[in-house]
């Protein structure tokens, strides 16, 4: 009988222990780093143009009109709460049908053939809040941003190489242009 008191003690007292480390320490110091170290990520990552939140930089935006460059389609209609993919795969007649149709509304509106289209531009990533256009996607639609805010087009452009951010460390992935920062420039730009 002794022991079964002492093996409810042993567990009891291993329950308060990791009570204490699982549920109080290793949140806390999760917590610190947070605050401390990931300061910004750890805060949305917010963006503030003016003294105002306009969005963040690890979630995409519906950009609409032509005056704007516009990012990757968003499963999601780029809704935080409900991050997630359309679940549709290659062999979907419903993906085929709706990729054609952006493919079609972006060639138009950009003025190109649907072979110059990157296809970032007509595809919705795998969390569908991509912030991120790809150069080529950014390139193909200066001239519609310069006609649409009466600016050159090499100015424009010189624009967009200067948002470019390189390949996540330095291989992974492929140079790509956060379409937030770009239209806030833009912004700027058309102030001056």
């Amino acid at each position: 009988m002794p022991s079964m008191f002492r093996d409810t003690a042993r567990a009891l007292l291993a329950l308060a222990a990791l009570t204490v480390v699982c549920g109080v320490a290793f949140p806390l110091v999760v917590w610190g780093v947070g605050r401390i170290g990931l300061s910004g990520r750890a805060g949305g990552s917010l963006v503030r143009a003016d003294g105002r939140v306009v969005g963040s930089s690890l979630i995409g935006q519906d950009w609409k009109g032509a005056q704007w460059f516009h990012g990757r389609p968003s499963a999601v209609a780029d809704d935080a709460d409900g991050s997630g993919g359309s679940n549709l795969g290659p062999n979907s007649a419903a993906l085929a049908a709706t990729v054609k149709e952006r493919l079609s509304a972006v060639a138009k509106e950009d003025g190109v053939s649907a072979a110059q289209v990157p296809v970032d531009l007509v595809t919705s990533s795998a969390s569908g809040l991509d912030p991120d256009v790809s150069l080529a996607g950014a390139l193909l639609q200066v001239q519609r941003v310069a006609r649409a805010r009466r600016l050159g087009a090499a100015q424009v452009e010189r624009l967009v190489r200067s948002h470019v951010q390189g390949r996540t460390l330095g291989f992974l992935g492929s140079e790509r242009v956060d379409v937030l920062s770009l239209n806030l420039a833009l912004t700027r730009l058309r102030t001056r």
